[in-house]
């Protein structure tokens, strides 16, 4: 019997980057197992040297293939799945590439000040840098939309690795009652109704563990 891939990740109540793979490859339908190594434990430093030098989650175990990025991790999976990865129009796949790409190696400021925090509510102060952070953002979901006028709910019309990868901030929004434009408010809810993303948060509120640095801001009622 074949061996199934197993995606190691962090804590799903902290963990955005984890949560950007799992979610990838379940929209792409890939039967997959999941470990998962709390993060800033001694669990976590003892077991992630041997899975990645690295050092740092998700990880994907494919047979004797090893991906340690979420994006690659992604894009591994593209290239076996039949649906669920980039868009199929040559423009709304573009935009989505480059989106996920500034999506992936920026918004620095609005990462560090809103981190992923699931089962919290909190209230924090921006500064400019992070209010640029929430501008780009909006408008560059703005544009995904507007390429095909919000059709079926997703941000490029069909459900892709871009949700995949925006869906983290949705959650950081949605923590931090961060304003959105009404015309991002329709996808934003699409992606909290979704079945895959709301079994991930479920798991999340069951999960105890605290890291503090994840710990951001004043608690909301």
């Amino acid at each position: 019997m074949a061996v199934r891939p197993r995606l190691y990740i962090g804590n799903r109540n902290y963990s955005s980057w984890s949560l950007r793979a799992w979610l990838g490859l379940r929209f792409m339908g890939l039967d997959f197992d999941v470990e998962r190594l709390p993060l800033d434990t001694p669990e976590f430093r003892a077991r992630i040297r041997d899975i990645s030098a690295a050092g740092r989650v998700p990880v994907l175990e494919d047979g004797d293939c090893v991906v340690w990025d979420s994006l690659a991790i992604c894009e591994y999976a593209a290239e076996r799945a039949t649906s669920g990865s980039w868009p199929r129009n040559v423009k709304a796949r573009a935009h989505a590439r480059c989106a996920v790409a500034e999506m992936h190696s920026g918004f620095g400021s609005l990462r560090a000040a809103l981190p992923m925090n699931i089962r919290a509510r909190r209230r924090v102060t921006t500064d400019v840098a992070v209010e640029r952070d929430i501008a780009r953002m909006l408008a560059l979901w703005s544009e995904a939309l507007a390429l095909h006028g919000g059709e079926d709910g997703w941000l490029y019309g069909e459900r892709s690795i871009a949700d995949a990868f925006f869906a983290p901030v949705v959650l950081r929004f949605v923590t931090y009652g961060v304003a959105v434009t009404d015309d991002c408010r329709p996808w934003m809810e699409r992606v909290l109704g979704d079945a895959d993303l709301k079994a991930w948060c479920a798991l999340a509120l069951t999960e105890t563990e605290i890291v503090e640095a994840d710990e951001a801001g004043e608690a909301v009622a």
